[in-house]
Parts: C-alpha cells; sequence; structure tokens
C-alpha cells in the first residue's frame, strides 16, 4: 500500500491492488463515508465494515511510519551537528586542558616540596602490587589527525627542526608519521589504531618535567628518524633493527621523575632499592615501556612471533640501558674498536652501533640551531637545580655542575660539547662521513658559541670585582 500525500486538496491515496496500482482523489474536508465510497468503488472492493477498517488501518500505519522516519532524520541531523560542533571546540582547547594538567602537576609537586621530608621520586607504577595496572585505553584515540604538509615531512629528516613550535598532538602526528614512513607498520603487521593507542599511552606517561618530558621524547625520536635517513640506514640495517632503534628512543625516558640516579642511590629511593643501584632510572623506563606493551589495546608487537617479540625486547631493554651516561666511556670505548673495521653483518658489531646511535640521539640538542638547543640548556639546568636544592636540604652531595651557585650556562656547556658530544660524533663520522657538516660542524660551532660567552663573563667578573690598590709611603 503506498503513501497518502500531504498537500492541500485534493487528497490522493495510491493503492496497489493485485500489483496495478489505483489511485484515489478525495477533498480534505470529505467525511468517513465518503472516503469508503470512494475506496470501495476505486477498488472493486466489497462494501465490507472489517475490511474498510483494515485497509484504512494500513493507510493510517504507513502514514505514522513516514512521519516517524522524517522525525529521525531530523534528530539524527541536530546530534550529527552538535557533536561535530563539540569536536571542534574540544579539539581548540586540547593544548588548554594540557596547560592546566601541568600547571596542576607542578603545583601539586611544589605542595609536597613544602610539606618537607625525602622525596622518594614515587613511579607511577609500584610494580609490587600486582594489581595495579595501566588503564586499558578500548576507544579510538582522540588526538587529531594532522596532514602533514610535504615541507613538514623534509624537515623531519633534520637536525634544523623546530622542536618548539609543536604541541603534543601534532608531535603524536609526526612520531604516527615516521613509524608509517619507515614501513615499520607494515613490517610489524601493526593496526594503525593499536599504533595511535600506544603513541597516546607514551606521552600520558612522560611527567612534566623541565627537561625529562614528552617534547624531550620527540627530539630524541625525531633525530633519530633523521639519522636513520641521512645515513641512509634503511639500506644497512634490517626493519627489525629500525623498529627497535625507534621504539627504544620513543620510550627511552618514560616515567622519569626528574632526579637522576645519582640522587636515586644517595637518597636510597624505592627505584635505587629495586634496581640494586644499577641504572635504577633506565631499567624503570624500560619496566615501564613494556608495561605498556603489556596491555592488548597498545601491543603494537602483538603481530610479531613470540621468539621473535623475545629477541626484540631484549634488544630494546639493551638500547634503552645504554642511555645511563655512567656507561658512556665503556660503550664509546667498545665502539671505537670496531668502527675501522665495521661489519654490517656482524650482529656485535650491529649492537654496538645502535647503542651508540641512541647515546647520539638522547644527548643531540646541540647539533640543532642555537635557538633551537639553547632553550633546553635552560630547561636542563632548572631541573637539575631543582635536584640540588633537594639535595642541600636533605644532607646529600651536590654536583657542582648542577649548583646554581657555581655553574653557569657556558661553563655547564663547554665541558660537554668538547670532551662527550664532539668525540663521540666524530668517532660516528669515521663510518658515516656525512653527517660532518650536518651534526658534527654544529657541535664545534657551539663549542666555540659557549667559549666566547665565558670569555665575556669571565670579563664582566672581573671588571666587577673590587680590585685592592696598596699605597706604598
Amino acid at each position: 500500500m503506498g503513501s497518502g500525500s500531504s498537500s492541500y486538496a485534493p487528497k490522493t491515496i495510491y493503492l496497489d491492488v493485485d500489483g496495478k496500482v489505483q489511485k484515489v482523489l478525495f477533498s480534505r474536508h470529505c467525511s468517513p463515508c465518503d472516503i469508503k465510497e470512494l475506496l470501495c468503488s476505486s477498488s472493486n472492493i466489497p462494501r465490507s465494515e472489517d475490511m474498510f477498517q483494515n485497509v484504512l488501518s494500513q493507510v493510517a500505519e504507513q502514514f505514522s511510519r513516514a512521519f516517524r522516519i522524517n522525525e529521525l532524520k531530523t534528530e539524527v541531523t541536530n546530534r550529527l551537528a552538535m557533536l561535530e560542533k563539540r569536536v571542534e571546540l574540544e579539539g581548540l582547547k586540547v593544548v588548554e586542558i594540557e596547560k592546566c594538567k601541568n600547571d596542576l602537576k607542578k603545583l601539586r609537586d611544589e605542595m609536597t616540596f613544602r610539606a618537607g621530608g625525602r622525596v622518594n621520586c614515587p613511579c607511577k607504577y609500584n610494580f609490587s602490587d600486582d594489581g595495579k595496572k595501566l588503564t586499558p585505553r578500548r576507544d579510538v584515540p582522540s588526538y587529531p589527525k594532522y596532514t602533514l604538509s610535504q615541507e613538514t615531512i623534509e624537515a623531519l629528516k633534520k637536525p634544523t627542526f623546530d622542536v618548539w613550535h609543536w604541541e603534543h598532538n601534532e608531535m603524536l602526528s609526526c612520531l604516527e608519521y615516521m613509524y608509517h614512513d619507515l614501513g615499520l607498520v607494515k613490517e610489524f603487521n601493526m593496526n594503525p589504531i593499536t599504533l595511535k593507542r600506544w603513541l597516546l599511552g607514551i606521552q600520558e606517561n612522560y611527567r612534566s618535567n623541565p627537561f625529562h618530558n614528552f617534547r624531550h621524547c620527540f627530539c630524541v625520536s625525531q633525530i633519530m628518524y633523521g639519522m636513520i635517513h641521512l645515513c641512509n640506514l634503511q639500506e644497512k640495517l634490517t626493519l627489525t633493527d629500525l623498529g627497535i632503534l625507534m621504539t627504544a628512543a620513543v620510550c627511552h625516558d618514560l616515567d622519569h621523575p626528574g632526579y637522576n640516579n645519582t640522587y636515586q642511590i644517595n637518597a636510597r629511593t624505592e627505584l635505587a632499592v629495586r634496581y640494586n643501584d644499577i641504572s635504577p632510572l633506565e631499567n624503570h623506563h624500560c619496566a615501564v615501556a613494556f608495561q605498556i606493551l603489556s596491555l592488548p589495546e597498545c601491543n603494537i608487537f602483538a603481530n610479531v612471533e613470540p621468539e621473535a617479540f623475545k629477541q626484540i625486547r631484549q634488544a630494546i631493554i639493551t638500547l634503552i640501558l645504554a642511555t645511563d651516561m655512567a656507561r658512556h666511556g665503556e660503550i664509546l670505548d667498545s665502539f671505537k674498536h670496531k668502527v675501522d673495521n665495521f661489519d654490517f653483518t656482524n650482529e656485535e658489531h650491529v649492537t654496538c652501533l645502535k647503542m651508540v646511535l641512541i647515546k647520539c640521539c638522547d644527548i643531540s640538542n646541540e647539533v640543532r640551531p642555537t635557538d633551537v638547543a639553547e632553550p633546553w640548556v635552560d630547561c636542563l639546568l632548572e631541573e637539575y637545580f631543582i635536584q640540588s636544592d633537594r639535595e642541600k636540604s636533605e644532607g646529600l652531595p651536590v654536583a657542582p655542575f648542577m649548583d646554581r651557585d657555581k655553574v653557569t650556562k657556558p661553563t655547564a656547556q663547554i665541558g660537554f660539547i668538547k670532551f662527550v658530544l664532539i668525540p663521540m660524533f666524530e668517532t660516528v663520522m669515521k663510518l658515516f662521513p656525512q653527517i660532518e657538516e650536518i651534526m658534527v660542524q654544529p657541535l664545534r660551532d657551539s663549542r666555540d658559541h659557549y667559549e666566547e660567552l665565558k670569555q665575556i663573563d669571565d670579563a664582566m667578573t672581573e671588571v666587577n670585582t673590587p680590585q685592592l690598590i696598596v699605597i706604598a709611603y
């Protein structure tokens, strides 16, 4: 049975009678009896009251369904419009909300500090409590998808990339792009949604420290991505090796409490006790990394064979543990013995190279342009000063390079660049000469820059120092 028109008189009803469409016209003011007569005469239906009531009921039902469909369409359209508006508004508020959360975290830390007592650098996850787990993330990640311009894609491969111009959501999209671009999503058969969830889980588990925060994580990962391209590592290493390098870089400082290993050990914190004073922070970063990966919703290696995953896990742990600066001399010396006769088919050589690469990336800020690198020095000194102030209040030893009363920006950087950064990057340069212009020369320029600043500081100090004048009679 068809539906009736809702226009003005005359009214029209179309009836399907034995496969034949019948058209019935009647005035909007027709009485029920008139309608009955018209229906019966047009369709040759006997004038039976029951049959007529049945037909009329079906007509009424068709009208009702038509009106309900229109109402549902209107409701759905309105709700979609409201949701789109909400998404737009909330997208604009992401940065503000994030900043607010960081401010609250800083306020809570300050209140803890003022309350007195030794800080225990509590980690977010108490591994002794089997019941405490990371909250699974079963929903589709909510960070906006940014379409990277070709200019951004090319800039991501270079140390000149300005990391200060990007919000967290944009950095997440850049990291996601790197995994796709390097072929890691395809190689490990990653679910793209799982990759998004994993990246969100990573970002949420970096604290809002002045230096060891998610932006630092992104810097290290971006330089690693750049070195992979610059050194043509796609042609020399396996895709599994590239995945290990990138994932170790992303995870290398997870849940860093903002106080270094020296403090952990001297203050006998929970982390130092748990890991027997052996690289407590780096062991903790590894543990948090694999606790995130243990969640099915965040396991980017879920489709990897168990034996292969064991090897990947061990390799990532090896690289993250290599970022402990207490092992710097040991690792660099090992690489120096291999670099002149380096063999890319030798597993031991490749592992040593990967350890040196993540070390280079971890402390690579000075290879960037001065206006990008120098703010990181301020961030690091701020974190150092927070630690040294606490060490003084707790009667613990204070390293001179962390003491706000003794260190300056030039003195903090000159020795580090001259005796740590340049020797390590120049050793890598023997294997990859192409990094000299793009990475090693900026380090030399940075060393000269800070030496000039130190000369200026020394001259100003000399001018401002009262001179003792001896007058002989």
